[in-house]
């Protein structure tokens, strides 16, 4: 049989990374060179678009809800290591449909600080910029490869930013970034991807900028910017946030509120839940935000009922910050209880790859996640003959796809984001918010006898305070 091991030794040598790092170089600096990017240290654009609330759509199926960006701004010191974002929004869809602080009154106004050393979930969005894609290649040991997409030839550009996390730019023959990619760590779908492409590359004071932004989280559209201007070398201005900043995923402790017999508020931070205590095991109703604040709350029900197990966690709905908690209730054992449009989605997100930030779930033996999640259709009732929970679809333009809990024997009902209660005495909301009017309007069609709303964000409130936040000046009995 004849044998080539000297050719394969001869392009194995061609091909050897130190061959890819050399090639990289040359395409990174003649980009650097194209774009204005070289002895480049800070950069500000503006411009104006479109906005979208990630992990906040109506349905599993639906895009993030919209928003209109009346103006926008992004500044970023690479020598000061900082950037700022400054955004003023107002409402992009009427009737409101979704997440994400709908409806906006007027214009809405938010900025935000990170420092370029801080979590990757922070310092992303700037080396997916083209200018912060060079900049990193610039400084990290960048590989290339050509590639063909559709019939459009790039050269490819990769490294990693702290040695762990990937980054693609796709460089086009004019030697413009025309696509940056990579991977941040979520709650809700592991390794999201995350994909930058700029286009319409104009001249703006010696730097060579986009004029168009579309940016996609999770394979749906975040942002849509149109840039009118970009200037390199500004005085930025902007600092990274310091050792007394609030950070930014802050973890707070479990306030723990009997609120009736073996029926617990647990508070602390924006997102709640609220415990029931069974004769064998307990239900929690609502695993929110993340694996961390699941932990907490898990180990402070362990706490109260000596390891009785958690037989259900109730999800109320699909929202990224309600459901970022999930998978740790299913790593415990605890069978995941949502309205039966979730199901299948929750068995594809819980299937996703999470190698950034393997979760208790991607860690346990668990291999069959269908077993975990169980469907519930219009109504659903838990009871042990002392303490019932009965569990309601309510169709609302928030998300499609919401459940509340009833507790008929406390007069409770368990409720997010349709009514988050202000301070007591506060002035009526003026508009009345929809949500909340729906959820007033589903109350009233279930015929439940309640006196107190517990909201999984706010406080504890009670019926005559819904009543006035829809403006009714008394609440009417509604009978059962």
């Amino acid at each position: 049989m004849e044998r080539n091991y000297p050719a394969v030794l001869i392009l194995g040598a061609l091909l050897s990374p130190s061959s890819f790092a050399q090639d990289a170089k040359a395409v990174v600096d003649g980009a650097a060179k194209a774009m204005g990017v070289s002895n480049l240290g800070s950069v500000r654009y503006s411009g104006s678009g479109l906005n979208f609330a990630l992990g906040q759509a109506v349905n599993p199926s639906s895009p993030w809800p919209k928003f209109n960006v009346k103006t926008y701004e992004r500044v970023i010191d690479f020598d000061a290591g900082a950037t700022s974002q400054t955004m003023v929004r107002t409402q992009g869809e009427n009737p409101p449909r979704g997440g994400g602080l709908q409806p906006i009154v007027g214009e809405q106004t938010q900025t935000v600080v990170n420092g370029l050393k801080q979590p990757w979930s922070s310092q992303f969005e700037v080396w997916v910029t083209p200018v912060g894609f060079l900049k990193g290649a610039m400084t990290n040991a960048a590989t290339v490869q050509p590639k063909t997409v559709g019939a459009k030839k790039y050269n490819v550009v990769s490294y990693l930013v702290d040695n762990k996390y990937k980054i693609n730019g796709y460089i086009n023959d004019q030697n413009m970034v025309e696509k940056v990619e990579t991977w941040v760590d979520n709650p809700v779908l592991g390794d999201m991807p995350v994909e930058a492409t700029y286009s319409d590359y104009k001249e703006f004071h010696g730097l060579k900028f986009p004029g168009k932004i579309v940016e996609t989280q999770g394979g749906y559209p975040v942002m849509d910017l149109t840039i009118t201007d970009a200037n390199r070398n500004v005085v930025a201005g902007v600092q990274p946030p310091g050792k007394d900043a609030a950070p930014q995923n802050p973890i707070f402790g479990v306030d723990e509120t009997l609120v009736a017999e073996d029926v617990y508020y647990f508070t602390g931070g924006t997102h709640h839940s609220v415990i029931v205590n069974f004769n064998d095991y307990v239900v929690v109703i609502e695993g929110p935000l993340d694996e961390a604040r699941s932990n907490a709350v898990i180990g402070e029900v362990k706490k109260l009922y000596f390891n009785k197990p958690i037989k259900y966690l109730v999800n109320t709905h699909a929202h990224f910050d309600h459901a970022g908690g999930i998978r740790t209730y299913a790593a415990e054992g605890a069978t995941i209880l949502t309205y039966q449009m979730n199901k299948p989605y929750y068995e594809k997100t819980f299937a996703m790859p999470r190698t950034l930030a393997p979760d208790k779930l991607s860690q346990s033996n668990k291999k069959t996640t269908k077993a975990l999640i169980e469907a519930v259709g219009e109504k659903r009732v838990l009871t042990d003959g002392t303490h019932t929970i009965e569990l309601y679809h309510v169709p609302n333009e928030h998300n499609e796809g919401m459940l509340i809990a009833y507790l008929p024997k406390e007069k409770i009902v368990v409720e997010a984001d349709l009514y988050t209660p202000g301070a007591p005495n506060a002035p009526t909301p003026n508009p009345v918010s929809p949500y909340t009017l729906s959820l007033v309007e589903n109350l009233d069609r279930l015929k439940l006898d309640y006196d107190k709303i517990l909201g999984l964000h706010g406080r504890l409130a009670t019926k005559d305070e819904l009543m006035k936040a829809v403006g009714r000046a008394e609440s009417k009995p509604a009978g059962r």
